[in-house]
């Protein structure tokens, strides 16, 4: 494919706020800000590609929510993905929420070890802080609640089950509103968002990629897929957080880990392959 085909965009930075609060008290109203978490010895939440809709009112609990969004207030009445993060230890289990494809080619560095994971990436890792990239608009955070959906969505269906579409955003019906998701892998649509990026995945394939979601070329259209290890982008999207393993800082969409780094003097993000340790005594933490 043309690697040229990509709309060149600006990265405006976002709007990055750290905070301080008490977590004795916590606000799960509040609005998002991003922030930084120690992973002591953990963290990939486990889970699967499916959208748990099987409680009442969309009132689910944590489990399997790509970013901890808290979804537990009356009548889903949240205004942004609260966050759910903080300084604090999680645990790790040893799926993803999120497949990453496996890299395309042998690492040329080893890993960086820590709390029983390997985390792999071409690039050496280059510290630069999580500005959220902002995509406009239309485009809201997985978790996000509205109360309705532009004229324009479409209906989208994936793994049997129904979703709504619109300007690179995935919507599922939620209560009396709809609640933006992750967009669900094998979910085609005809027309790429406008903004979307061309990266090279290898010699003869690239993906398109908009705010965290990665597209394929197919008979039927793009066809959403899980991004592979080693893929560089240059903006993430509203809804991450950083994620402090070790000495080492990333950034964490949904269940996928971005590592910072430097790509001819420009601020970039690689996907990691992340992979548990077969003996947790090697680790460097």
């Amino acid at each position: 494919m043309n690697t040229n085909n990509r709309q060149d965009r600006s990265i405006n930075g976002g709007y990055n706020k750290p905070t301080t609060r008490d977590y004795s008290k916590q606000n799960t109203n509040r609005q998002q800000k991003p922030t930084t978490r120690d992973v002591n010895k953990s963290n990939i939440k486990q889970g699967n590609n499916s959208i748990n809709n099987s409680l009442p009112n969309n009132n689910r609990n944590n489990t399997g929510n790509r970013n901890n969004i808290n979804n537990s207030l009356p009548n889903n009445n949240r205004n942004n993905n609260n966050i759910n993060s903080g300084n604090r230890n999680v645990n790790i289990n040893n799926s993803r929420n999120v497949y990453v494809r496996p890299p395309v080619h042998p690492y040329p560095r080893p890993p960086y070890s820590y709390g029983g994971y390997r985390y792999n990436a071409y690039h050496p890792y280059h510290y630069h802080g999580y500005h959220p990239y902002h995509y406009g608009p239309a485009y809201h955070p997985w978790g996000f609640f509205v109360a309705t959906i532009a004229v324009t969505a479409i209906i989208v269906n994936a793994n049997n089950q129904k979703y709504y579409y619109d300007q690179g955003v995935y919507y599922e019906k939620s209560g009396s509103g709809y609640t933006v998701v992750q967009a669900p892998d094998g979910a085609t649509i005809n027309v790429l968002p406008e903004g979307t990026q061309t990266v090279v995945v290898n010699e003869t394939t690239n993906n398109y990629y908009y705010g965290g979601t990665y597209y394929e070329k197919t008979d039927s259209g793009y066809t959403v897929v899980p991004p592979t290890a080693g893929t560089v982008v240059e903006n993430l999207p509203e809804g991450g957080e950083q994620v402090k393993v070790g000495e080492y800082t990333y950034v964490k969409i949904g269940d996928v880990y971005y590592q910072p780094i430097v790509v001819d003097g420009e601020n970039k993000y690689e996907v990691v392959d992340v992979t548990p340790v077969s003996d947790t005594k090697s680790d460097s933490g």
